[in-house]
């Protein structure tokens, strides 16, 4: 029986609407019910056996980059379970990436974060740069790299660290019909090896071609999940209505599923939220950890006047010694 090694359960990502940090602040008495949030994701469930290549497909803004950057560990969701066994390698346009440093230098940065030690670095740096093919750009600020160039990077290193589970985001849109082929090679290998992998592309016909699997993410909620081919024509077909449909038809269709995204749902759609009971115990722990940072503060300010006034204590003290 093959393992399960990325597990979701009724996973939701919201985000708070308020636009200020006093209204935040003034929003801590509240339930999370009662402030205005977007969800990212609502209720995503689905298991990922070892060695299956899932493609993530979507309109803009229906949460791919969001469910990418949540299986990442990037970013953490707000409800739900999430169990993944092994080392996560996300490959998005110019991720981690910092503009300022060269391309040496970013390989050494990345590497050393996710725990190589030096020696180990340099002996991989070889191989990185002759896979990102830069030649001499390679000791060059980033900032100065095209789209493509920064993929190449990219992918140069999240596939030399030799991950468990690879996410790549966008990240083939970019090359070109030689680096594309470089990179789907490269894919195969990791497939042979039994790799996982997540690939999240507006691409149809990449998706289909190189994945066995589709689970098209609909505005923040699962649509359909199955064999590539399978999806693959169920969403080829939705899109080919959805572009058959005016601009104002457009507009009216996404406003309203970007409304079910808002916290406005009421009644029986509320039962769908993973946790329920732990949405109710928020502003409490809110409220504790709000607490414990002033008591901090407190004692700091009590401690700091302390020290201000032994302080002046010493002075008269060594002041009047002198004196006499």
């Amino acid at each position: 029986m093959t393992e399960t090694i990325v597990q979701l359960k009724q996973v939701s990502k919201q985000y708070s609407m308020l636009t200020s940090q006093s209204k935040q602040l003034l929003s801590i008495f509240k339930s999370p019910e009662k402030k205005p949030s977007f969800f990212a994701l609502r209720d995503v469930t689905f298991e990922v056996k070892k060695g299956e290549t899932v493609g993530l497909i979507g309109l803009n803004g229906s949460g791919k980059s969001t469910l990418s950057n949540i299986l990442a560990g990037i970013i953490l969701p707000t409800y739900g379970e999430m169990s993944i066994r092994g080392e996560v390698s996300l490959l998005a346009i110019g991720a981690g990436l910092k503009p300022t440093l060269s391309g040496i230098e970013n390989i050494r940065m990345k590497c050393l974060m996710l725990g190589y030690s030096t020696q180990e670095i340099e002996q991989m740096i070889p191989a990185i740069t002759e896979f990102a093919d830069l030649q001499s750009f390679i000791h060059q600020p980033i900032k100065r790299y095209s789209s493509g160039m920064k993929a190449r990077l990219g992918f140069a290193i999240a596939v030399q660290i030799d991950p468990d589970i690879l996410i790549i985001d966008e990240a083939l849109a970019v090359g070109d019909t030689t680096f594309y082929k470089k990179c789907t090679d490269k894919i195969a290998e990791f497939q042979a090896a039994g790799k996982t992998i997540f690939f999240v592309s507006h691409s149809l016909t990449q998706v289909q071609n190189l994945c066995d699997r589709i689970i098209w993410i609909h505005y923040g909620e699962v649509r359909l999940d199955g064999p590539a081919q399978e999806v693959g024509l169920e969403y080829s077909k939705f899109v080919h209505r959805y572009n058959k449909l005016s601009k104002e038809d457009k507009q009216a269709y996404q406003t309203n599923l970007k409304k079910r995204q808002m916290n406005t749902i009421h009644g029986k759609d509320k039962l769908t939220f993973a946790s329920k009971k732990e949405a109710k115990s928020y502003p409490l722990a809110t409220i504790m950890y709000l607490g414990s940072l002033w008591l901090l503060v407190l004692v700091s300010a009590i401690f700091m006047e302390s020290s201000h006034f032994a302080t002046k204590l010493y002075e008269i003290i060594a002041s009047f010694w002198n004196f006499s």
